[in-house]
């Protein structure tokens, strides 16, 4: 499945339905196949996608760090990381927030 999500305001923006589901889940919507966001909820949307963005660099830096103190292996990740997929997106929230439009998938 993919997720296709529209505005008025930007180019439709499509992701793959675990990346798709993931960006949805972090700003709190149903990763259902039909939704909405509209631009009062969009600050928020842009707010707690940064959030989870540091946080998942922290982890991993910190996993680097403790897997060489222990003389480890360090962990293997994702090729691509939830900045990379995210930045889209949180570009696309900016932008229909601006334009106080909304984004809406599977319509």
């Amino acid at each position: 499945m993919l997720y296709k999500f529209k505005s008025k305001a930007a180019g439709d923006l499509i992701m793959l339905e675990p990346n798709g589901r993931r960006v949805l889940q972090v700003i709190g919507k149903d990763p259902g196949p039909k939704g909405i966001i509209q631009p009062s909820e969009m600050s928020g949307a842009i707010a707690a996608l940064e959030a989870a963005i540091v946080n998942e660099d922290a982890e991993h830096k910190a996993a680097v760090e403790e897997a060489k103190a222990k003389g480890e292996v360090p962990p293997q990740f994702e090729a691509i990381s939830l900045r990379q997929r995210a930045v889209p997106f949180i570009d696309m929230l900016r932008r229909c927030a601006n334009a106080d439009a909304e984004i809406v998938w599977g319509v």
